[in-house]
């Protein structure tokens, strides 16, 4: 036990505690709840690519170290993927690096282009990674707040331009967007990549819920508008697509500088990581498009059972165009479970009164007061999980 007065935790973690996932997921299991909080899918993925992974394991491929940048099988088939997808050319041996999951590539990426003083522009609310990482490279984040405007939350292109100083050395970019499932839309990314050339600015893209998209959204690749590629990290998962999020595969592509760059950090994190996973995932990168369209269609069902249940209770519902989660407003419930409006204390009163964990969204913002009233509830669960959540949140109406 050390006798010095000094903080054992260092200044720039010192605001980071232990994160509300955590404090809801325990209050879940106390409480016997359904925990539509955490975002992680309640089934496995494709049975074909769980078996590749057991015939990984059992030919003895991967129970070693890997190589640092990731087996030549999945690097390959991550280049095709982005070939075949967006038409997006990556030499797999020199622009994609494999890395344990989309937060050690979001990690190993600031740490590696940061210097202390620099500025990184997130779009907030943000997911809350990205705050401790821009910490942890000794750079200051700033915010531009999405907000809600007919139905879903914009970006205000205006702010985004006007939060630029000399000091901004990166934007962080994440679409599809959590919390809020915005999708950008193409007049939004031209104007992103206007700026980014403009002002000579490196750009950090979170595409892990690529394959996430509904209805007329469509997800368009920052790296793919004019001028980009050169200055866009690009960053993908399996977890999210494949429902094997405990396999903490994702991936960087980018040119050959950037990609050397951040894989100098990330050697120093974990090194490699998920051998045998990574041959599992090259299969699943190769499925048909088939697979992506099943999967989607079934989370935008789920996605509307959940958002219909939800409004039936009295939430102001905003229907994602992407990802796996709803942001509601819980305004509109009067003083249920929370008087001021607060969604900390209405989610915390929540498992008790319902039954059902969710996520206060002020959690992802600098701005605390801008997501007061705003909760998440994701919907990755097995419809009979998400029928079951909205039976015993029509208690609240």
């Amino acid at each position: 036990m050390t006798s010095s007065a000094r903080p054992l935790l260092n200044r720039r973690l010192a605001e980071f505690g232990t994160t509300i996932f955590a404090e809801m997921s325990a209050l879940a299991v106390a409480t016997g709840s359904i925990n539509l909080g955490q975002g992680f899918p309640d089934t496995d993925g494709p049975e074909e690519i769980r078996e590749a992974a057991v015939r990984a394991l059992r030919d003895g491929r991967g129970n070693q170290y890997p190589p640092g940048p990731g087996i030549p099988e999945l690097r390959t088939a991550i280049a095709a993927h982005q070939e075949r997808r967006y038409g997006l050319s990556y030499d797999p041996d020199r622009e994609v690096l494999v890395t344990a999951g989309a937060t050690e590539a979001i990690a190993a990426t600031l740490l590696a282009l940061l210097e202390p003083g620099d500025e990184v522009i997130a779009l907030e609310p943000y997911y809350d990674s990205y705050a401790a990482c821009i910490a942890m490279a000794g750079a200051a984040r700033v915010p531009v707040t999405l907000r809600p405007h007919e139905g879903s939350f914009r970006l205000d292109l205006d702010e985004l331009r006007a939060a630029v100083t000399p000091r901004t050395r990166l934007l962080l970019i994440n679409t599809p967007h959590n919390p809020t499932g915005t999708v950008l839309t193409r007049e939004e990314l031209t104007e992103i990549a206007h700026l980014a050339v403009e002002r000579d600015l490196l750009v950090v893209t979170d595409e892990v819920y690529e394959h996430l998209v509904f209805d007329d959204a469509g997800h368009l690749p920052l790296a793919s508008f004019p001028g980009m590629r050169e200055r866009t990290v690009s960053i993908g998962s399996a977890g999210k697509t494949f429902s094997f999020t405990g396999w903490k595969v994702g991936w960087v592509t980018s040119t050959p500088d950037l990609v050397t760059a951040v894989r100098s950090a990330k050697q120093f994190l974990t090194y490699v990581s998920a051998g045998p996973f990574q041959y599992a995932v090259a299969e699943a990168l190769s499925l048909p498009d088939s697979y992506f369209t099943a999967f989607r269609e079934d989370m935008r069902e789920k996605r509307d059972l959940l958002s219909a249940g939800l409004r039936e209770a009295g939430f102001e519902v905003f229907t994602p165009a992407g990802t796996y989660f709803i942001t509601t407003d819980i305004r509109p419930l009067g003083a249920v479970l929370s008087e001021d409006g607060d969604g900390f204390t209405f989610c915390r009163a929540l498992p008790e009164r319902a039954g059902v964990v969710a996520i206060p969204n002020a959690v992802f913002y600098d701005h605390r007061e801008e997501g007061a009233p705003f909760v998440r509830f994701a919907f990755c669960k097995r419809t009979s999980v998400l029928e079951e959540a909205v039976a015993r949140l029509k208690h609240l109406a």
